[in-house]
């Protein structure tokens, strides 16, 4: 098991910590795609959830520095979280939804769908697919830094992806 040292205890997480953390969810991504076991958009997202809450492995909540003003946004993250949270569904909220677009094939352009619309990437899910049960080591180490953070009483970690 994975031993936090003073500092990660006091909530400061190294940074070779956070980069490990930041590619573990590159490969859940990256991984979870080609599956067709991620879900795209706050309001796909919620039909998702309330379908099939049980089925979601990890939520992604997104943002850039000027979403921080976007009260409807707020409050669709203040819902989503609080329905992760009842629900078992760990979370994580990520700083960089242009790379996020990357990772997820979009692109550096905010992310297109195949009709050309700009994709929401405020909320991501990720499933398992119903096929398999899913064994990600990436995964699970989002697992395991999701619990250390709510031990810490960090509910929703943030996340820097790093450019590339």
């Amino acid at each position: 098991m994975y031993n936090m040292t003073f500092e990660e205890l006091n909530g400061d997480y190294s940074q070779e910590r956070m980069d490990t953390v930041a590619k573990a969810l590159e490969e859940v991504l990256t991984s979870a795609l080609p599956q067709g076991c991620i879900t795209v958009g706050v309001y796909e997202a919620a039909k998702s959830l309330n379908v099939d809450p049980d089925n979601v492995v990890l939520c992604i909540l997104a943002t850039d520095e000027e979403d921080g003003k976007d009260v409807a946004l707020q409050i669709h993250f203040t819902l989503i979280q609080a329905f992760c949270c009842e629900n078992d569904i760990n979370i994580l909220r990520v700083n960089n939804t242009r790379r996020l677009a990357e990772i997820l094939g979009g692109g550096g352009g905010g992310g297109k769908q195949s009709g050309g619309e700009t994709m929401d990437l405020h909320c991501v899910l990720v499933t398992s697919p119903h096929s398999t049960s899913w064994k990600d080591p990436a995964l699970s180490k989002l697992n395991r830094f999701c619990r250390e953070s709510r031990c810490m009483d960090q509910w929703v970690p943030v996340i820097n992806l790093p450019e590339r």
